[in-house]
């Protein structure tokens, strides 16, 4: 098993889910992680779980943030540099749905949903960008979904914020590239969460998020002279019809 040892990762959203699933993964192969989320409560528990499997419990920050604020973002890639000295990965999760018709979803709705899904993205790459171009290296993942490119009655500020993210995603990707930094985007199928309210139905034919979290953790380990960009995951044998 090859090791992150060493390495710092920043991963968005990660009190729960897919999240909090990449964060385990990375400290099991060695990084440090910084988890962050919205709210308080389940942040510290998500931090006091993975501070259990670390062999050290410097090995594990929580900062509290919400994507959509700029000055949150700065916050949070600032107390990793002063916390950890460096930073290696970002892994831009966090991410929200609301579901209602063009007609019918409010503005409030569609704004919280571009802000988080897509401009959150942003904000969190512009300000880590600096720190990995001064090392010369790096990872910055997104995590999109098959909904960018499968749309869906309903899903108009979700299915258009993941298929911006791609589009920005590949954009960022040719930046930065001769700078050392890698990005790629993963585009998740159906996974077993609470996203969507899911809970409680069968739904054991959808991905786990470990599932999503053994391909970041992949990619984080593939050799340096190729650039998987771009990855599509999807459930091995969905009902059918799905």
């Amino acid at each position: 098993m090859m090791s992150l040892s060493g390495k710092i990762a920043v991963i968005t959203g990660s009190s729960e889910g897919i999240g909090y699933a990449v964060a385990r993964a990375l400290l099991t192969r060695g990084a440090s992680v910084v988890v962050t989320g919205t709210k308080q409560d389940k942040l510290t528990q998500a931090a006091v779980n993975l501070r259990k499997l670390a062999s050290s419990g410097e090995q594990v920050l929580a900062v509290q943030a919400d994507v959509r604020r700029y000055q949150d973002v700065e916050k949070l890639i600032e107390t990793t540099v002063t916390h950890f000295g460096s930073l290696d990965i970002l892994i831009n999760n966090a991410g929200i749905g609301v579901w209602g018709s063009v007609s019918e979803i409010s503005l409030d709705d569609w704004h919280a949903v571009l802000d988080t899904n897509l401009t959150g993205v942003f904000y969190c790459c512009r300000v880590a960008l600096p720190h990995l171009q001064k090392n010369n290296s790096g990872w910055i993942i997104n995590i999109s979904s098959l909904a960018s490119k499968n749309p869906f009655p309903g899903g108009s500020a979700y299915c258009a914020s993941k298929s911006a993210l791609n589009a920005f995603s590949e954009v960022l990707m040719q930046e930065v590239r001769h700078d050392g930094i890698r990005v790629a985007h993963v585009l998740p199928g159906s996974v077993k969460t609470n996203f969507r309210g899911q809970s409680g139905k069968n739904i054991d034919w959808k991905l786990s998020p470990e599932d999503v979290a053994e391909v970041v953790t992949d990619l984080l380990m593939h050799p340096a002279r190729s650039l998987p960009s771009r990855v599509e995951l999807r459930p091995s044998r969905p009902p059918r019809g799905n």
